[in-house]
């Protein structure tokens, strides 16, 4: 299981919110690029970037952050936040970014979603936000009626080989993941999944471990210390 440090940008800075209100917001670093590379040194294997700015503003807002950040990087990134275009996607691939995350796009429009599969296959992850079960999209400020399991199987249609998973309610509270709704996700797609939102303790990531998905991504719970990245990759990923 790959364990997965996030590092969200907004404003050039590394925050993170909690349950996607951009109103309640810590700022942890003034660069981004120094915490990428601090986790690297703990052992990080891949690092998980959403611009917010972008996110909110439906168009990437951190690009040259994110640029200098990949390409100074030894390891895969993979980015999420405004990506609304096949040109949006394909900037983010000539910044160095490995995988490219959509997720308003996957609410409303498949076709982007099935001709970004068919161009660049396992390097489109769709980045599934519920609330309560329920999609949010435009940076989780707007809630939809679509649900987890129905967006993704319709995603699975369209050719997606991967999702990331996040409880938006669970998010930055360090309380603990959604477990049954990332076994229902599990279930339902048979698709390799990503988890997010609440992990707060080593013993969440043992559980994940065992629900089977493929990588969990951390933020708050690395930034208080509450989860050390080293000791967790040497016991559990």
């Amino acid at each position: 299981m790959e364990i997965i440090p996030a590092i969200d940008i907004r404003a050039g800075q590394c925050v993170r919110l909690y349950q996607g209100d951009y109103a309640a917001e810590t700022v942890y670093s003034s660069n981004p690029i120094a915490k990428a590379h601090e986790w690297v040194t703990h052992g990080a294997t891949r690092i998980h970037v959403v611009d917010l700015d972008g996110a909110a503003a439906g168009e990437s807002v951190n690009l040259d952050i994110i640029n200098e950040l990949a390409h100074s990087l030894m390891i895969p990134v993979q980015v999420g936040g405004g990506v609304r275009s096949i040109a949006d996607i394909e900037n983010l691939f000539k910044a160095g970014v490995d995988r490219v995350i959509l997720g308003t796009s996957a609410v409303e429009n498949h076709e982007l979603v099935k001709e970004a599969c068919r161009r660049f296959k396992d390097s489109i992850v769709v980045g599934i936000d519920a609330r309560d079960g329920k999609v949010a999209i435009k940076g989780w400020q707007k809630s939809t009626e679509v649900t987890a399991v129905s967006l993704a199987r319709d995603m699975v249609r369209l050719g997606v080989r991967r999702f990331i998973y996040t409880d938006i309610n669970r998010d930055g509270t360090l309380t603990e993941p959604n477990f049954s709704a990332v076994y229902e996700l599990l279930d339902a797609v048979r698709t390799p999944v990503i988890a997010s939102g609440g992990i707060s303790k080593p013993v969440h990531l043992k559980v994940l471990k065992k629900l089977g998905v493929e990588g969990v991504i951390i933020g708050k719970a690395l930034y208080t210390g509450d989860i050390d990245l080293k000791a967790v990759l040497e016991n559990i990923g």
